[in-house]
């Protein structure tokens, strides 16, 4: 085969990808393999595993670039229901692992929840795209409705980590579908005050008899201890102490790789996972969150120019959902490393270890890579 053949077929190959995505995930995912290779040296957890994980999601993403929006517009509701049942077949019959009942065995072991982070955006930017024009208070009502049901079931499971990237992600289709301020500020506002109040009477709102609505002990204890972590340093406190202590030690140029003592002398827990970030900081540093970080940032504005560039409402709110759903995973899981939100076990974008989120988020990817290949295909 000639030259200009094969790089013809390659070329082919690869028409699908976005070139400015596909480095940035490049770049992340060569990061995760390096930081990983150095948290897993003192655990059961091989290398292999990750790396067959990310492959994986590289290759669910360069799959999903070529399927239409269309496509995805016609299974919107079926992927919806779909899920849904799964959710409910979780609550009946699913596996139980550390206490939670999150899995279910379909022939392999998945978790719902994980695929509902891509089931709620399409559902509700297909929604929309049939109330276009014409939306007014029902619609929202609707939508907010469509949102609650599988947000419920898996705050029931417990795993209120991702029930809240589920909310997030159906919320950021609503808000961006036009919901008015007038109905956004008075929520933050409360909000607001309610995170005051929580600051200025913590000693009381947080006594051990005092039960919070909605939520279990555990996350009481979490949300209490993040205002204060020395009050329980060897319980609740560990974690957020271990690694804000971490990411502090690693200074301006890190220790080097391999070379971070919280780590390897297993001061973190869930280093290879939630708290992936701080094996990170300790080893690279300051220099190496700037990398890390504009690699996050340079994906949220990449994301964002194929939202704002789409032809349709549904691929302008689906896009726009999914871009932010990466922001709010770096975010929340930066956030809680550092000690600024609780932890809630939300994972590192290709960062932390495990199958179904990077899948997920490949199938993410994917759908941004689509919406941008598929631009001028698609009829407004």
């Amino acid at each position: 085969m000639e030259k200009g053949a094969i790089k013809k077929h390659v070329s082919r190959f690869f028409s699908g990808l976005d070139p400015q995505l596909g480095f940035i995930f490049l770049g992340i995912a060569i990061l995760s393999s390096v930081t990983f290779l150095s948290a897993s040296q003192n655990t059961p957890v091989q290398l292999i595993d990750q790396l067959r994980n990310l492959a994986l999601a590289f290759m669910v993403m360069w799959l999903v670039s070529y399927i239409p929006p269309k496509w995805l517009e016609t299974a919107a509701v079926w992927a919806y229901v779909a899920v849904v049942l799964l959710l409910v077949a979780v609550a009946i019959f699913g596996l139980v692992k550390k206490g939670a009942r999150r899995w279910i065995n379909v022939g392999i072991i998945i978790q719902p929840s994980e695929l509902m982070k891509i089931a709620m955006p399409l559902m509700l930017a297909w929604y929309f795209q049939r109330r276009e024009g014409i939306q007014n208070a029902w619609d929202y009502g609707v939508a907010a409705i469509i949102l609650a049901i599988p947000v419920l079931l898996i705050a029931r499971q417990p795993d209120l980590g991702t029930a809240l990237l589920v909310f997030a992600a159906g919320l950021y289709v609503i808000i961006l579908a036009g919901l008015p301020w007038r109905w956004i500020v008075p929520v933050v506002a409360i909000g607001l005050i309610g995170v005051v109040l929580l600051i200025l009477f913590r000693d009381s709102i947080c006594a051990p008899d005092v039960t919070w609505p909605l939520l279990h002990s555990y996350q009481k204890y979490r949300v209490c201890t993040l205002l204060d972590p020395s009050t329980d340093p060897l319980g609740k406190g560990f974690h957020t102490i271990q690694s804000v202590i971490a990411i502090g030690s690693g200074g301006f140029f890190g220790k080097g790789w391999g070379q971070g003592t919280q780590s390897h002398l297993e001061f973190i827990p869930e280093k290879h996972t939630d708290f992936v970030f701080a094996v990170f900081s300790e080893e690279f540093g300051f220099l190496g969150n700037l990398l890390l970080l504009g690699l996050f940032f340079a994906l949220v504005k990449r994301g964002l120019a194929i939202s704002a560039s789409a032809p349709t409402m549904f691929t302008r709110l689906l896009g726009g959902s999914i871009t932010m759903i990466f922001f709010t995973y770096a975010f929340v899981n930066i956030g809680m490393v550092s000690g600024i939100l609780p932890v809630v076990g939300v994972p590192l974008p290709l960062m932390t270890y495990g199958g179904t989120a990077l899948v997920t988020l490949g199938f993410g990817a994917g759908i941004l890579m689509s919406i941008h290949r598929h631009r001028r295909l698609v009829q407004s």
